[in-house]
Formats: C-alpha cells, structure tokens, sequence
C-alpha cells in the first residue's frame, strides 16, 4: 500500500495497539544488556519500504557491537542501537516512489543496524523478493554471509581457477559461503574446523580437505595439503592465526581479513580488557616493503560500510540469488531463536560450537 495520511494514522493506531518490539543495547556490556522494549511501527519515507519481520539473522559482529567495540556502530549510531544487520518477512508498507513492490509480498534484505525489531524500515534498494529454494529463516541468514563472502573473493581475492584457498572457521556462516563460493570460482578449496562435529558440515559444503584443528596441528596439516602455500587465505579469527595465515601464503598470494573473533570472549559475554589489548599489541602489522619483498597482499573490509554501495549490493546479490536457483549454493543450516531468547543466540554463537546460522523468530 502506499503511504498517504490516512493509512499513515492507521499506521501510526496499529504502532499503539500492537505488540510490536526491538531488541535496544542503551550502553555497552554483557547480555544483560539486550533489552526488549516495545516498538512504534515505523512509517516509511519516500523510497522506503517496512517489513514486518518473521526471521532475523544472527551475526558475530552483533555481538561486539553490545560489546560497544563495532567502529560503525559507533559511527554512524551510538547509544542507544538496535543490531542486526539482515532480515526476511513480508512487506507491510511502502513509501512514496516504490512501485514494485506490494504489501503482503515475501521478501529479505539488509540493514544498517536495526534489525532485531518486529519491523523495520529499509531503502528498496536493500530489499529482494523471497527466493523460491528458501524459507524465511534461511532467508534471514543469507545475505550477511554470502555478501561478506562474496565481497572477500570477487571484489578482493579474485582467485583464479586451480587456486588453492585455505578458510578457517569453515563450517559458520561465513565459513561455508566461502567453501561453496570457492568451488564456484574453481579453486581447490581447504578448510579449517574447531571441533570433529563440524567436519561433515564443511564437507558437505564442498571442501576438498578439511582440517579439524581439535585433533591434528592446524599448520602441519595445512602444509601437507598444499605444500607450495596458498593462493588465497580468508581469516576472521584475528590475532590466533593471522601470523601462521600469512606465512602459509604462496608467493603470490593474497591474506584476506574479514574478522577478529579470537580477540573476543567464548564465555560471559563481556570482553576481556587486558586480552583484548595483549591482542591488540600482538596483532601483525604488515610492512609495505615486506609485501613487496614477499609478493604478497593484504586485504581487509567491513561488510556494513557496503550497504550504501547500490552498484555493488545488486551485483553480487544478482549473481548469488541466480547461482542459488540454479541449485549451486546451498544455505547454511539454521538454529532458531525466540527473539525474547536473544541473550541465549548470543550466548551460543560466542561459544564458538555453533554450526551454519543462527536466527531469531520473533
């Protein structure tokens, strides 16, 4: 429907009498600090759609945003702040200059914080029709895994076919897109796993050999897998691999930086204020003349500066949603949430034994 001023009051009624809510972090900490408040159903500007949520993904970096450790989180919203970053459901209004999509339409998309709400308000550009393979919950953990994943080998890495690529953490969400993504590319893809129960999952996904670091010496065994080094390593885990991903590149070869989870707590929900600052001394820092020397490239991004970037956002997510209809990407398993029981999704993604995506239902 569009928005003109009566269906705005009916709108404006529907926010006070409906149990709508949001998950709001009013100042960094623990998960005590996620508290849900109820919620004025927004009422879309020009170009703008709201959607009425049914799932919403969970990602690691909502976590270090309730840490207050997220730069763009600080940057572009500070306290209070809404996370969330994707969502699926059905479109329950649009603003003025959308013309393509209706109320009562099944969709998903991305947002700049605030997607942990039983609505939302997006660009339509930041929205897209619900693909046919998905349900709304696989929907809901799609695009911030896939995207970053996306972002990491296309726009960055660009491996050529027979590339060997090493991925750590293979088995999460942006772990598994990576895997799959990588055998799309044609490259000879190599993941890393932290525990024997994740080994099928990267399997399942693609991998050619997967390491279980639980039980074999992760760079011994990355060795034997590719003793020249690697054309391409994807690293979120910060400064517990960032030293050995680097030495095990080819020359050339490309480390490629998407993440920093072993700089963050597994357990309490509160971030470690002296680890986190050995970490940071101990992080590598990379020397231009080394590189050159070496032939080597670092790279590095944060998926939520991309947002804005339309020409970028429709591409990849063109290209991802053909390959997904064409049967050759498969969505990571989902774990589901009540979104009241979001304390415990951020519990159980810190923890590191997860495997695929997590989600709230709210």
């Amino acid at each position: 429907m569009k928005v003109d001023s009566v269906s705005q009051c009916v709108i404006s009624h529907n926010a006070r009498r409906m149990s709508a809510r949001q998950v709001v972090i009013h100042r960094p900490g623990g998960y005590e600090r996620l508290t849900r408040e109820p919620l004025a159903i927004p009422i879309p500007k020009a170009g703008e759609v709201v959607v009425a949520t049914e799932a919403i993904g969970v990602n690691y970096a909502d976590c270090v945003i309730r840490m207050g450790l997220y730069a763009s989180a600080q940057e572009f919203v500070g306290w209070p702040i809404t996370p969330g970053f994707e969502f699926a459901g059905t479109v329950a209004a649009v603003g003025e200059g959308v013309s393509d999509l209706q109320q009562g339409e099944k969709v998903f998309g991305v947002t700049l914080f605030g997607g942990y709400s039983t609505h939302v308000a997006v660009p339509r550009h930041q929205l897209f029709r619900l693909p046919s393979r998905l349900d709304a919950a696989q929907a809901a953990g799609f695009p911030a895994v896939f995207l970053t994943a996306y972002f990491a080998l296309f726009e960055l890495a660009h491996p050529h076919p027979g590339a060997n690529i090493l991925v750590h953490s293979a088995a999460g969400g942006v772990g598994s897109a990576l895997v799959q993504l990588g055998r799309l590319a044609g490259c000879r893809v190599v993941g890393v796993v932290g525990s024997s129960h994740k080994v099928e999952t990267a399997r399942a996904m693609g991998a050619d050999v997967v390491i279980d670091k639980s039980r074999e010496d992760l760079w011994k065994a990355a060795e034997a897998a590719s003793p020249r080094g690697y054309d391409v390593v994807l690293d979120a885990n910060g400064v517990a691999t960032l030293r050995q991903s680097y030495a095990h590149l080819a020359s050339p070869g490309k480390l490629v930086i998407y993440g920093f989870h072993s700089m963050m707590p597994r357990q309490g929900g509160r971030p470690n204020w002296l680890k986190l600052a050995w970490d940071w001394l101990r992080t590598p820092r990379y020397n231009p003349l080394t590189l050159t020397n070496d032939n080597t490239s670092v790279l590095a991004f944060n998926l939520s500066y991309l947002f804005e970037q339309r020409g970028i956002l429709s591409e990849a997510m063109q290209r991802l949603l053909a390959w997904l209809e064409e049967g050759k990407l498969t969505a990571p398993p989902v774990t589901r949430f009540p979104l009241d029981q979001v304390a415990e999704a951020h519990r159980a993604i810190e923890s590191g034994t997860t495997v695929g995506k997590l989600v709230l239902v709210p």
